[in-house]
């Protein structure tokens, strides 16, 4: 899941962002409006978390602007004030979730997923290939009844690859879903992510390299070969 926050006081800003990779998302951070809104105009973002009161370009303006984009990306938004007359304001702006300040850190993940949730295509609770289960929800992976242990990365391309429904997704996908602006998109960090993801779901693979493509993960993979 990709996530965007904009909040300008900075430290609060830096430790959601933390909070939210410790939680397996890819997020990148915003410190005001102008800088929120650049990103959000080349990146897809599934959700982005919005401060109301930033300086230059308000958190209004900004959610006005994804939401006239046409984007499927959710907006959730922050602020200091929680009386209802706000949270109407800011729902009727477009945003699809108001939080007041303080909250409860937990309380934004929740929400953060269901947002998410919302912003691709409809998929199932468990994701299920073979002998393969993957429960985003509780972030655990399981090969024939056995725990598979993997990292944040690993996790978040796996879940990509099984969500594509058997689609070819692209190496430049797998970077955009599964890591932040940070990443470099020239570096081999994809294909040594997908190299260490097969070694630990062992034998029989069921990731597949469309060379010049990307990677997929067939609907049918580890079925047995019919009958001739």
């Amino acid at each position: 899941m990709r996530i965007l926050i904009v909040e300008d006081e900075q430290p609060l800003a830096d430790a959601i962002a933390r909070g939210l990779r410790r939680e397996g998302m890819a997020v990148d951070v915003a410190y005001d409006g102008e800088s929120g809104h650049e990103k959000s105009a080349v990146t897809r973002y599934d959700v982005v978390v919005l401060d109301r009161d930033l300086p230059g370009m308000s958190g209004d303006e900004l959610c006005r602007q994804i939401v006239d984009s046409g984007a499927l990306t959710r907006v959730i938004m922050l602020t200091a004030s929680g009386t209802v007359q706000d949270r109407v304001s800011g729902l009727s702006l477009g945003a699809d979730d108001y939080l007041a300040k303080p909250f409860a850190f937990p309380e934004l993940v929740a929400r953060v997923r269901a947002l998410g949730r919302r912003a691709t295509p409809a998929m199932p609770p468990v994701l299920t290939v073979a002998d393969v289960v993957l429960n985003p929800a509780r972030r655990s992976v399981q090969r024939a009844g056995q725990p598979v242990e993997l990292t944040r990365k690993e996790f978040g391309v796996l879940e990509v690859l099984l969500a594509a429904g058997g689609a070819v997704v692209s190496s430049e996908e797998l970077l955009e879903r599964v890591w932040d602006e940070n990443a470099d998109p020239f570096t081999t960090t994809v294909r040594v992510t997908v190299m260490t993801l097969r070694k630990k779901l062992g034998e029989p693979g069921i990731i597949e390299t469309v060379v010049g493509s990307g990677y997929r993960v067939p609907v049918n993979a580890g079925a047995e070969p019919a009958d001739s």
